[in-house]
């Protein structure tokens, strides 16, 4: 018998084929979360080691603080226009070709980045920043597409489960990331985080090509247009840009603000960041089971938590008109209410777009969740590029305090839309059968009893 055999996995599976289920993860299950467990470990530690360190050294080079923030915003543009390419075409370039091939091309560029340190500053430091970030957005948007739409396609009745479960490896990273870059640069310089982490993405290429299912499937007709006429999903989009929006401005803002206000150093400024991901780590977890068990509160999860993310921001300068003095114990506080609305809003958002999708008559197969992981990638990057942005610049001629105050109230507007949608169509989303069976299957439990 092929050993590989089960590593095989196509679209012509039929919904009533899943019903006869073991009672435990077949092989290719296990060999999946494997993957994808390395893959977002790997990426997300190397992403996150800038925060602590490189705005200070952009700085010394010669960058502004816009600079410094188009630097972070570039890879979110590039990010973007991946995320929509290859979500659309992932069928005829193949799932775990293009997850590969994301993770090759990651881990050059974070090497490369670390040898940026040798040009002179100024324009010719600044310009190979731009270069080799939007570069390493293309291989990041790739190995990140391709490994939202592989999840869903093999764990299609528990996507917010298993996504909830593979963001403690996704919180790993962050929560790692900015320690671990602080320490090694305060230690050995800019270069050596670099070349550690990118030698480390590099080992993970070889390890999925080896355990990596690989996913046949037939392209479709449908677009990111015919996604987008649906309300619902406009919405959930707006959700999603102001998670990655706030995320964005904390990565390119806060180290300045924590090292200028607190006189902290960049070791200290890593730790302080274990406030944002280490409650959104342990978090996603139970909200991905809740939220598959009981597919009904996914609204209001991500409507709680885009309240908890605005009160969050509000308090971390905190707001001026509030006259209460920034304080170190005040900003790790809002940092973990912040990460902790983050899995509450978060994981929702991906399992209810598929549902959508599924709702207007989209095919069940890889196609459709390369598009949905296509466009969740695209308006996160969308986010990723808004936050530095335009938050290095009201930082820059107001202050972090009147910053953060505007991202909490954009957090607010979208979850105030949020309700009123949901209030508004409460009544047929309760009247409809479709639905009905289709959240029916979602609480299918991860391992049948």
């Amino acid at each position: 018998m092929d050993p590989d055999a089960d590593l095989q996995q196509t679209d012509s599976s039929t919904p009533a084929e899943s019903t006869d289920r073991p009672s435990r993860m077949t092989r290719q299950q296990i060999l999946t979360l494997l993957s994808m467990a390395s893959v977002n470990f790997s990426s997300m530690i190397c992403y996150s080691i800038l925060g602590p360190f490189f705005p200070t050294e952009a700085v010394k080079k010669g960058a502004s603080q816009t600079v410094v923030g188009l630097i972070f915003g570039c890879y979110a543009v590039c990010n973007l226009i991946g995320s929509l390419v290859l979500g659309k075409y992932i069928v005829q370039i193949g799932a775990k070709f293009m997850l590969i091939t994301g993770l090759f091309v990651s881990s050059c560029c974070t090497i490369l980045f670390g040898l940026l340190d040798r040009l002179p500053e100024g324009p010719a430091f600044i310009s190979m920043c731009f270069v080799v970030r939007s570069i390493d957005a293309v291989g990041f948007a790739a190995a990140m597409t391709s490994s939202f739409a592989i999840t869903a396609k093999i764990f299609p009745n528990n996507v917010a489960t298993v996504l909830g479960s593979l963001e403690i490896f996704t919180g790993l990273g962050l929560i790692m990331g900015p320690p671990v870059g602080g320490w090694f640069y305060q230690s050995f310089g800019y270069e050596v985080p670099f070349m550690l982490l990118g030698c480390l993405l590099m080992i993970m290429v070889p390890f999925n090509i080896y355990i990596l299912p690989t996913i046949e499937a037939d392209p479709s007709k449908n677009s990111f247009f015919k996604l987008l006429t649906h309300v619902k999903i406009v919405l959930i989009c707006y959700v999603i840009f102001n998670l990655s929006a706030g995320l964005g401005f904390l990565d390119a803002t806060l180290s300045l603000f924590a090292i200028e206000t607190f006189n902290l150093s960049p070791g200290y400024v890593g730790l302080i960041m274990l406030g944002l991901s280490l409650p959104y780590c342990l978090s996603s977890p139970l909200m991905g089971y809740f939220t598959d068990k009981y597919p009904a509160t996914r609204s209001w999860f991500m409507v709680t938590g885009g309240l908890l993310t605005a009160v969050g921001f509000c308090l971390l300068g905190p707001v001026p008109f509030l006259q209460i003095r920034s304080q170190l114990w005040l900003l790790i506080l809002m940092l973990g209410v912040i990460g902790f609305s983050l899995g509450m809003t978060a994981i929702p958002t991906f399992p209810e777009i598929i549902t959508c999708a599924y709702g207007q008559g989209f095919d069940e197969g890889l196609s459709t969740l390369g598009m949905v992981s296509g466009l969740f990638g695209a308006v996160w990057s969308m986010g990723m590029f808004y936050g530095p942005t335009v938050g290095g610049l009201i930082t820059q001629h107001l202050s972090f305090e009147w910053a953060a105050a505007i991202q909490g109230g954009l957090a607010f507007l979208a979850a105030f839309l949020l309700a009123l949608y949901y209030l508004f169509h409460r009544p047929q989303q309760q009247s409809s059968p479709e639905d009905g069976s289709r959240q029916t299957d979602e609480s299918t439990p991860l391992l049948n009893e």
